[in-house]
């Protein structure tokens, strides 16, 4: 088993136009391992809260005689940043670049060395532990990056895992748990981040799953269901929330150049590159700009959209 998570560099030009502040205040793609492994989860139950954030304050009950509702609740110790979005990424322990403007949080698994670097290097990033199959932990986690961020704005679901293994031979455990961090962790941090968009009328929310969630993979049943599961909620979520300003789209990255793919020979990649119309491997850089571009004010009539990002090895 191996982790579905690649680096998603958030590199945007600072002129591109952003949500106005509230009243209130402000991946590679899935590729296939060639050799099985055991399932390992994608994230663990621990929360780290943020270093410079405070607990929030309780919001003041609305009285019984006002007209109006109350206006949403702060975190004092992290405004949103006038000029840009903020953004909560899952499965970013591989590294996430911040883009001008932008905050970002990134909940990883296990990889704690490579998420305080990543805080190092990058200022505007807030990495959180969190299990993206257990509802406990992504609430906390959730809570912690609002802490950081004063609010979510823009959801990309990237966390997941995969494993190669005859369908004969999947155990129900497995099954489940192929499930649960693929398809159940994006139920989950979907739910989280939809009430304050909803409050708000406007949000974005990214799935990534894999052109084996369009075609199916050969001794990936379950990992494929999972891919193509995500496919559907994108679509059902797009049209209900979409009379609220929220627009959900996928992406679906083919082989991606990425350090995952360090167990394929020269040999394996140059036959996938053939193998490839456009004759080479993707980049996790061209899969972020994607993103990027889907997070943006320029996408807001585009929804419930599946984007392959695969050299056209799937058409």
């Amino acid at each position: 088993m191996y982790e579905d998570e690649f680096e998603l560099t958030f590199d945007t030009p600072e002129e591109e136009p952003v949500y106005e502040p509230e009243k209130a205040s402000a991946a590679p793609a899935p590729v296939p391992e060639t050799t099985p492994a055991e399932i390992v989860p994608d994230e663990p139950t621990r929360v780290l809260e943020p270093r410079s954030a405070a607990p929030a304050e309780p919001a003041e009950p609305t009285l019984v005689s006002e007209p109006e509702p109350a206006e949403e609740p702060q975190p004092q110790s992290a405004a949103v940043p006038a000029n840009g979005r903020t953004v909560l990424i899952s499965g970013g322990d591989r590294g996430i670049g911040a883009a001008a403007g932008y905050r970002v949080a990134v909940l990883y698994h296990s990889n704690a060395e490579a998420a305080a670097a990543l805080e190092a290097e990058l200022p505007g990033i807030t990495a959180v532990q969190c299990d993206v199959a257990s509802r406990a932990s992504c609430e906390l986690a959730f809570r912690a990056a609002e802490q950081a961020l004063g609010r979510v704005d823009v959801l990309v679901s990237n966390a997941g895992i995969a494993q190669q293994k005859l369908f004969t031979d999947i155990t129900p455990e497995e099954w489940q748990h192929m499930l649960d961090v693929n398809l159940t962790g994006a139920f989950h941090l979907c739910q989280l981040a939809l009430p304050g968009m909803i409050r708000r009328k406007a949000g974005r929310i990214l799935t990534v799953s894999s052109m084996w969630g369009q075609t199916g993979g050969s001794c990936e049943v379950h990992y494929s269901a999972a891919k193509a599961g995500l496919i559907g909620l994108t679509k059902a979520l797009a049209k209900e929330e979409g009379p609220s300003g929220i627009t959900v789209n996928c992406v679906a990255p083919g082989v991606i150049e990425t350090d995952m793919m360090a167990a394929f020979t020269a040999e394996d990649k140059a036959a996938l590159a053939e193998e490839t119309p456009v004759g080479r491997l993707g980049t996790a850089d061209e899969v972020a700009k994607l993103l990027v571009f889907l997070a943006g004010e320029d996408a807001g009539y585009v929804t419930g959209q599946v984007f392959g990002v695969n050299g056209g090895l799937v058409i």
